[in-house]
């Protein structure tokens, strides 16, 4: 056999070998992730049970003019409650802005002020301060304009279910059934008044887990029984991911499906969803770039790289801590979705303020964010296997 023949036949062996040494991308990417050696999830992943662990994780892919949603979960059950604190900021967001886009008299930049309230605002400013600082009173004034009944039907017409919202956030009588009126500026001089609404009253819920930990404290005094969340707010994780959807890829669903809001409302909830408190006028010390975005930053209070964009609602109270997020890096061409929640209440006691969000819940969140982004960044530039994640 000649040198070139054989030149050739060791060029093909060659890059035979090459490409059987090179391990193929994990077909579940979350699942990989979840194995990572790192402390800030291997901690979690060896106790799993007593964090009440839930992710959903979705890989984007573009192909010319079609969008490829990949989903991936982990313990993902919605008979398994947990408490959706502030990510129930998001669906009233963005149901106030199709009530708005029904209305001939009412836009984004409408003044108004809910009756007994003692300032006056705009829809806007309010979807603004929900994501920027998660401003509860924002929160509740959407929530007067339109009422649990009104909440719970437009979503679940919309094909988003299981859920219940049923309260106002961190307010007295958070749970009335009465809404508060708005009063409405159609010009700088005439008013109108929106009347209340009155609304079905919440019955409890029947799921797992619904009664957590051993104790709480209520007007200062230890209960020791476990903490009853029967009547409070249920938005499990995979409505949580189907309203995200819904808004970012509204091309994908039905129009019975969609959020029926026009293509500005629709932009500027998008910027609302992604602005960083310094650029909305928020104080940076207290209000750093990452106050509102816990995957990849969570744990620190560097600046987050403009070509990173980070489209979310978070949700931290009774130990709870959960994000629903969809991460775009325009600089690697790298998009996906992720909803996670981890419960952190080492002492199994509720409304004592002991709750681990900075030592394990966040860090856990972080990593997770950034392991997976690592991992989508390697398989698009060709080097999984080659470098440690």
């Amino acid at each position: 056999m000649s040198h070139k023949y054989l030149f050739a036949f060791w060029i093909l062996l060659t890059t035979f070998s090459c490409k059987e040494d090179t391990p193929s991308p994990p077909v579940d990417p979350l699942a990989y992730v979840l194995q990572s050696n790192h402390l800030n999830i291997k901690r979690v992943m060896d106790s799993i049970s007593k964090y009440e662990v839930q992710v959903l994780f979705t890989a984007v892919t573009r192909r010319n003019d079609s969008v490829i949603l990949d989903d991936h979960d982990f313990q993902v059950n919605a008979e398994n409650y947990f408490y959706p604190a502030s990510t129930v900021k998001l669906p009233i967001a963005v149901l106030a802005l199709e009530k708005l886009n029904e209305n001939d008299t009412l836009t984004m930049d409408t003044r108004f002020f809910v009756e007994g309230d003692t300032i006056t605002t705009t829809f806007a400013e309010e979807i603004i301060k929900i994501f920027a600082a998660s401003d509860n009173d924002a929160y509740n004034r959407l929530f007067e304009f339109l009422g649990t009944d009104e909440i719970n039907n437009r979503l679940e017409n919309k094909g988003i279910v299981p859920i219940r919202i049923s309260h106002r956030l961190s307010t007295e009588n958070a749970d009335r059934t009465t809404t508060r009126p708005l009063v409405v500026y159609l010009n700088d001089s005439t008013l109108m008044n929106r009347t209340r609404s009155y609304n079905k009253a919440p019955r409890p819920l029947s799921l797992n887990s619904i009664k957590k930990g051993k104790g709480y404290y209520h007007d200062g005094e230890l209960v020791m029984e476990p903490f009853d969340f029967g009547l409070k707010n249920y938005y499990p994780i995979e409505a949580q991911h189907a309203v995200l959807k819904r808004i970012m890829f509204p091309e994908l669903f039905s129009k019975k499906e969609q959020f029926h809001i026009n293509k500005e409302q629709r932009q500027r909830l998008l910027k609302a969803m992604s602005a960083l408190p310094r650029e909305v006028g928020y104080n940076t010390r207290e209000f750093y770039d990452s106050y509102g975005k816990f995957f990849m930053y969570g744990d620190t209070k560097e600046p987050i790289p403009k070509t990173l964009k980070i489209y979310n609602k978070v949700g931290y109270a009774y130990g709870a801590l959960t994000d629903c997020a969809y991460l775009k890096d325009t600089k690697n061409d790298i998009e996906f979705l992720i909803t996670a929640t981890i419960l952190v209440n080492e002492d199994g006691i509720f409304n004592d303020d002991q709750y681990e969000y900075e030592s394990v819940g966040i860090p856990f969140l972080a990593e997770l964010g950034r392991e997976l982004y690592q991992l989508q960044l390697s398989i698009k530039n060709g080097t999984y296997g080659t470098t440690d994640l």
